[in-house]
């Protein structure tokens, strides 16, 4: 089944586009993305089809019966419109033609879509074709009216060529002919990469772009200036929902690693654009993530509608005007000027009218499962009444401060038929997802967690994509100095042998000290014997208000610190410190446990040198896979 964008069409779509819209999603591959009505530089065809074998085709639909066509040329149709009369307008082909040319003089700027040599130089290395579709029309009657005469049979599809209800319609004849709509046809040899069919996304919609200034490194990049192997898109479900979210209140409740944060940034870029006045307010509960969010969204606003524009935004051109990205305390503190314990008179006054505090025209929320329902009632309280536009995001299964509520009920929001569920993990592969889920399935206190819930808040189980990487790795070591060394040597390794650079690299802890040993400096001295750069971000308020990611130095994070973030590879050390000792609340242990697996993107490493039930649970994987290696060995 393809993916549509959007994932529904709309209401007032004719019959016709409705029958070609679920036949394409029925009979097309999962990797093939149909467009419908795609607004492209000002122009919107009706469909438009990107396939990793097929390239990029463009399709025209007209409902015109016999009674309506009058005069037909291969440019030129004359049709006698009921409200118009007799009109002459576009053949439906050439309008496609002209689109698909639209499209190509779009794509063709980006060296990476091109050829760069050869016969073939500056042509697309995809082919691109164009069709119409005529809903109202069978062959019969194309034969019978000579219309093929004057339109490409090949070029054209009838009623009963997209119509699973008609009788002599035939799935494969379908895709045949719509592979055969090139009028330079030629099939590639190699199927479109993910990378490539996001570059052409990315072009053709820019709204959608995720333009971080920290970019992930390859080792391989050679190309200057606009190379697509350093841009980032969002992921098709992100993409549909960017677009679809609409206004006033809306909740998104995502796995560790949907998006979510992304999502929330993409739209803060939307309704700047859309509203360039408002007031923008963007909450989460965590330092790091305010300054990574802030970070993104200025990336995000910095880069220009047209990517191949020369001209620098001006730097008196602040493109963070109006938007101000704040964890909750900060923004408290620093925009308010009142403090926490203050909050439950200050609403009262907000309520009664007796105080005035700034209002913003939108908020978004990240990390909203950490929200106390005060916190939330302040912030609807200064919300503008008449846009009344926020956006909160959630993952409960990252849940460190258990916020028991219902938002209704206790922060006087209405979310009903207004959410949305990511339940898709993409950032990470398969290997770290379900490890990371059974162990949160085998240590959250609640058996509910395993039917979806717990504390009567739902939880969701993620679903993985297909990306595969290596398995998660255990480390059991003598003591501290011994993992440390074990750690400092797979950095070594990956950043010299996988290209991996350090900034790409996170190490999280649990506690820094306990009364035996004190974890970070035995960290520090041991990354600098190695001369690994590093970055203590969790050390005071000071450092993590300073967080930078992309300084070339790798991270060294608290466990809950890191919320909200993602590198290509994660150290969890000291693991025997968990759950910790003088913690009582056990799901709260297995939650960040949880969220310290989900930050990896390639790379886990989770080692420890003492003994838990954590560890005793690690322990047991290790030897399951020995297990499978002998038996994989005495099978040879």
């Amino acid at each position: 089944m393809a993916i549509t964008v959007p994932e529904s069409i709309r209401s007032s779509a004719t019959v016709g586009e409705r029958i070609l819209f679920h036949t394409l999603k029925e009979c097309l591959d999962d990797d093939y993305i149909v467009y419908y009505e795609p607004e492209i530089n000002g122009k919107r065809p009706d469909f438009l089809i990107i396939g990793p074998y097929l390239g990029l085709l463009v399709l025209e639909v007209k409902d015109y019966t016999i009674n309506t066509l009058h005069r037909l040329t291969k440019n030129e149709w004359i049709i006698n419109s009921k409200s118009d009369g007799m009109v002459t307008v576009d053949s439906p082909l050439k309008q496609a033609k002209d689109y698909m040319f639209s499209v190509q003089n779009l794509l063709k700027k980006d060296k990476n879509l091109t050829h760069q040599e050869g016969k073939y130089l500056g042509k697309l290395k995809f082919p691109c074709g164009y069709g119409a579709v005529l809903t109202r029309l069978n062959q019969k009657q194309c034969i019978k009216t000579d219309l093929y005469e004057v339109a490409e049979p090949t070029l054209l599809l009838t009623r009963d060529e997209i119509d699973p209800d008609h009788d002599n319609f035939s799935e494969e004849l379908l895709i045949e002919k719509l592979m055969n709509m090139f009028t330079i046809p030629f099939r590639l040899r190699e199927p479109l990469s993910s990378e490539e069919m996001n570059a052409i996304r990315y072009h053709l919609f820019p709204e959608v772009r995720i333009s971080r200034e920290f970019k992930q490194a390859s080792p391989y990049r050679d190309q200057l200036l606009l190379s697509l192997h350093n841009l980032e898109t969002m992921d098709l479900h992100q993409e549909k929902l960017a677009k679809q979210l609409g206004d006033k209140n809306r909740l998104i409740r995502g796995v560790a690693g949907s998006g979510k944060t992304l999502i929330l940034a993409s739209r803060a870029r939307l309704i700047k654009r859309e509203h360039p006045d408002w007031n923008i307010l963007i909450l989460c509960y965590n330092i790091s993530l305010s300054r990574s969010i802030e970070t993104m969204v200025r990336a995000k606003m910095d880069e220009p509608t047209d990517l191949f524009e020369a001209a620098a935004i001006s730097e008196k051109n602040d493109c963070m005007k109006g938007i101000t990205v704040k964890n909750f305390h900060e923004w408290l503190k620093k925009d308010l000027d009142i403090t926490e314990e203050q909050l439950p008179t200050v609403i009262e006054k907000l309520e009664n009218n007796e105080t005035i505090l700034p209002k913003y025209d939108a908020v978004l929320i990240d990390e909203g499962q950490d929200f106390k329902s005060e916190w939330l009632r302040l912030v609807s309280l200064l919300l503008n009444e008449e846009t009344y536009s926020m956006l909160l995001v959630e993952d409960r299964a990252q849940t460190i401060n258990h916020r028991g509520r219902n938002y209704l009920q206790n922060a006087g929001l209405d979310f009903r038929g207004r959410s949305k569920i990511l339940q898709i993990n993409y950032r990470n592969t398969s290997q770290i997802i379900n490890f990371a889920w059974d162990f949160y399935q085998a240590h959250a206190v609640s058996k509910k967690v395993i039917t979806g819930t717990v504390e009567g808040q739902e939880i969701i189980p993620p679903l993985s994509t297909r990306r595969k990487g290596p398995d998660p790795v255990l480390a059991r070591a003598a003591s501290l100095h011994e993992e440390a060394q074990m750690v400092a040597r797979a950095m070594k390794k990956l950043h010299q042998e996988k290209k991996v650079p350090y900034e790409e690299m996170l190490v999280l802890y649990r506690v820094r000290r306990t009364y035996k040993i004190n974890v970070i400096n035995i960290l520090k001295s041991t990354f600098k014997q190695h001369q690994i750069p590093y970055t203590w971000v969790t050390e005071n308020q000071e450092t993590k208000r300073n967080y930078k990611k992309d300084d070339g130095s790798a991270k060294i994070f608290t466990l809950d610190s890191s919320k909200g973030l993602d590198f290509q590879a994660v150290f969890i050390v000291n693991a025997d410190n968990t759950p910790f000792a003088l913690e009582e609340d056990n799901d709260r242990e297995a939650a960040l446990m949880y969220i310290g697996m989900t930050r990896a993107i390639e790379y886990l490493m989770i080692s420890y040198s003492g003994k838990t039930e954590y560890t005793d649970y690690f322990d047991h994987i290790l030897k399951k896979r020995q297990l499978e290696e002998d038996r994989e060995v005495a099978n040879k």
